[in-house]
């Protein structure tokens, strides 16, 4: 797969505070590559970087083969932005606001086509104000169309959103991969990353802490599979006797880890020869969320501890 996006040794300094400090990623084309991290990690300094909006202090970076800052002129007509909370022209109409993008982009997109696209054709003609927050972000991802991108760049695109409104945007999503573009997406949402996304990065405290396809980060980085039964202490004891597996116990309920998924009829089989009662079960396998929590939350212990040693 050819790179849409490619970083190399990024840094971007405020003075003596390193806000992006030496990262490395690449975003293959048409892929969906979801950047991720907590506030103030550097997510918006170093996508500010790839959109052409802020000068980086040092390293390589290539937009569709472009340098963003010194090309950004070029490579602004081949990709599309849509920022975080996205505003606009309060009294404007979609139709009229896909009409003024395409005369500065001098483009011949057809305003019922790309509303058609994005859900909002029966608001055509309602004004910016009174739209709710989905369809505002949906007129957002319209607007950042209009120039037909080869990249678009969502930052947040689904924050603050009920249900509904979140699961349109990801079709939205889903369709401008199928069209082979390529898609930038930032997000809190982990689930959001997890369904969405073949690639992920994780950036915190300006440095990439894991990157790859969600499954093999959780794989690298979450806790193992496990069974959760609820039950007296006595069936935890008498599951870690019998099976010689790693077992907790807590409000109420054991957690058996499995090392292979045959282990699991040997747990069940072990419940049901004890004699013990037992109300329920369910399997317990780490999410991309369990996996951010813990990575951020180690890093941030990690610094704690190092502020606290003299």
């Amino acid at each position: 797969m050819a790179s849409a996006i490619e970083v190399h040794g990024l840094v971007k300094r405020y003075g003596s505070l390193a806000a992006v400090d030496g990262i490395d990623f690449t975003v293959g084309s048409g892929a969906v590559f979801a950047f991720l991290g907590p506030n103030g990690a550097g997510k918006t300094t170093t996508t500010e970087i790839l959109e052409g909006l802020r000068r980086r202090t040092s390293g390589d970076v290539r937009v569709l083969g472009l340098d963003p800052w010194t090309e950004g002129r070029p490579l602004h007509r081949r990709i599309g932005v849509i920022p975080q909370d996205f505003r606009f022209f309060e009294k404007i109409t979609p139709k009229e606001a896909i009409e003024y993008y395409r005369a500065l982009f001098h483009t011949a997109v057809d305003p019922g086509e790309l509303l058609a696209k994005v859900e909002l054709l029966d608001k055509m003609h309602a004004r910016f104000d009174t739209l709710s927050g989905g369809q505002k972000q949906k007129l957002g991802l319209a607007l950042a169309l209009t120039n037909n991108p080869e990249i678009c760049f969502l930052d947040e695109p689904t924050t603050g959103l009920d249900p509904h409104a979140r699961r349109a945007i990801w079709a939205v999503i889903r369709e401008l991969k199928r069209e082979g573009r390529t898609v930038f997406l930032t997000t809190h949402y982990l689930e959001e990353a997890e369904l969405l996304a073949e690639q992920v990065a994780i950036i915190h405290h300006g440095r990439i802490i894991a990157a790859g396809p969600p499954s093999e980060i959780i794989r690298a980085h979450g806790l193992p599979a496990r069974i959760s039964l609820e039950g007296p202490p006595q069936l935890a004891e008498h599951l870690r006797l019998a099976l010689g597996l790693n077992v907790t116990y807590e409000a109420g309920r054991a957690e058996i880890e499995l090392s292979d998924k045959r282990d699991a009829l040997k747990i069940l089989s072990a419940v049901e020869t004890s004699g013990l009662p037992w109300q329920s079960f369910q399997t317990l396998q780490d999410t991309l969320e369990d996996v951010f929590v813990r990575l951020v939350g180690r890093m941030d212990d990690g610094a704690l501890k190092s502020e606290a040693t003299p």
